[in-house]
């Protein structure tokens, strides 16, 4: 009998991605569960569900940072932010497709997110990513070179697409037999699921799912469009 696996979508521009990717590992490996890990546009995820992410929007960002930093000192390590916030992320997150990294996938995700969310690291700056596979002993040009392929670039955008498919709307997101767990704070769900002791009753909120919407908000862009029209 295979073992399990355990899919954990995620983006570098993502705090919460980074605190639960240092915890994930000891997780998996207390229930022998495979870490199978799938960088995604964050960027895209929101584009296709309608939402602003944290850092777009100045209260949402503080609020984040505040938290962050609380959440790290009470868990000992350093939260020192990347130069920019929000940045690209497309060459670091292609580094970290497996096939680019290959068997070094963990290690080369874990530098960066260390570099980026501990180290204050510029992540779309790519001399710093060079840095940081150099530091890895890894062969910098040829993993550099390899993200500029068609192949690889297409990559990225199918494991986005998956990741829509399967109702990934935010990261970091956590899949097991077709639950789905989205958040940091979802670790402690996800463990009991794990366990086999998920108190969720899954058939009661299937009928709350079911409740009729009493109203529906326009979105920004719909507000804006009518504007134009008068």
């Amino acid at each position: 009998m295979s073992a399990r696996s355990l899919d954990f979508y995620f983006d570098y521009i993502s705090p919460y991605a980074y605190f639960s990717w240092r915890k994930i590992h000891e997780l998996c490996g207390r229930y022998d569960i495979v870490l199978n890990a799938h960088p995604v546009v964050f960027g895209k995820l929101l584009d296709h569900w309608g939402q602003l992410g944290p850092a777009e929007v100045r209260p949402k960002k503080a609020a984040l940072y505040k938290y962050c930093d609380r959440y790290a000192k009470l868990h000992g390590f350093e939260f020192n932010p990347p130069a920019c916030h929000p940045y690209n992320p497309l060459p670091a997150l292609r580094l970290s497709l497996p096939e680019v990294s290959g068997t070094e996938q963990h290690r080369v995700i874990s530098a960066i997110f260390e570099a980026g969310w501990s180290k204050g690291a510029d992540l779309a700056c790519r001399n710093t990513l060079v840095g940081i596979l150099d530091n890895l002993q890894l062969d910098s040009a040829a993993l550099m070179a390899s993200i500029e392929a068609p192949e690889t670039k297409a990559k990225l955008q199918q494991e986005t697409a998956t990741a829509i498919s399967r109702d990934v709307f935010g990261v970091p997101t956590f899949i097991i037999d077709d639950e789905l767990f989205w958040g940091n704070d979802q670790l402690e769900h996800l463990e009991l699921f794990l366990q086999g002791n998920d108190p969720l009753d899954t058939e009661r909120v299937e009928k709350m799912l079911a409740r009729h919407r009493g109203i529906d908000r326009k979105s920004f862009v719909q507000r804006q469009a009518e504007g134009n029209q008068k």
